[in-house]
């Protein structure tokens, strides 16, 4: 992620400002999100998940072979991860676009399948044609993210409170946001 002062130029230079965060929104948007954001004094007003249906194919129990490979069985399992992205997104009170990072070997069925299945748990999906297409494949996208801030129905919030002992915002961060139990720690 960049620095907080090149954040906080871009926003006194432009009416949106873009920052790529890291990967996934477990590693990247939660340290974004809980480190960065109130550290600086940002408010995110909109947040992206980015995807392939090669990744979810991967998630889905493909093997590397069968990665470009149309496959509904791999997508259907391959999306629970997304799913769990989408979810850790609406924790810290932000409804996330969803990118869909669209390549030639992609199939209508399973775009299809990603759209449809976002839109149930209440996130739009958007097919991003950039590899193809240069900027003006990812104009849907652009259109989605400004539509998202503009309504102005997500509401940034920390995970945790920055008063909790370390312990506390350890076990916050690990049994919300990558599903463990519990923590225990040692010497």
């Amino acid at each position: 992620t960049n620095s907080i002062v090149a954040t906080k130029m871009g926003m006194s230079l432009s009416d949106y400002v873009v920052t790529e965060a890291g990967f996934g929104a477990d590693l990247g948007a939660e340290k974004f999100l809980d480190i960065k954001c109130p550290v600086g004094g940002l408010k995110p007003k909109a947040l992206v998940i980015v995807a392939t249906v090669r990744a979810l194919r991967h998630h889905g129990g493909a093997k590397p072979e069968e990665y470009n490979t149309p496959n509904m069985d791999y997508i259907k399992k391959g999306f629970e991860n997304l799913e769990k992205h989408i979810e850790n997104c609406k924790k810290f009170g932000l409804n996330a676009v969803v990118a869909i990072n669209n390549f030639y070997t992609d199939s209508d069925e399973e775009i299809n399948y990603v759209v449809e299945k976002c839109a149930s748990l209440g996130v739009q999906a958007v097919v991003s044609k950039g590899w193809g297409d240069g900027g003006n494949g990812t104009m849907d996208l652009a259109k989605a993210v400004v539509a998202v801030i503009e309504s102005k129905k997500n509401n940034y919030k920390q995970l945790y409170d920055w008063n909790l002992p370390v312990e506390e915002k350890i076990k916050t961060i690990a049994t919300q946001i990558y599903g463990a139990d519990d923590v225990t720690y040692s010497p």
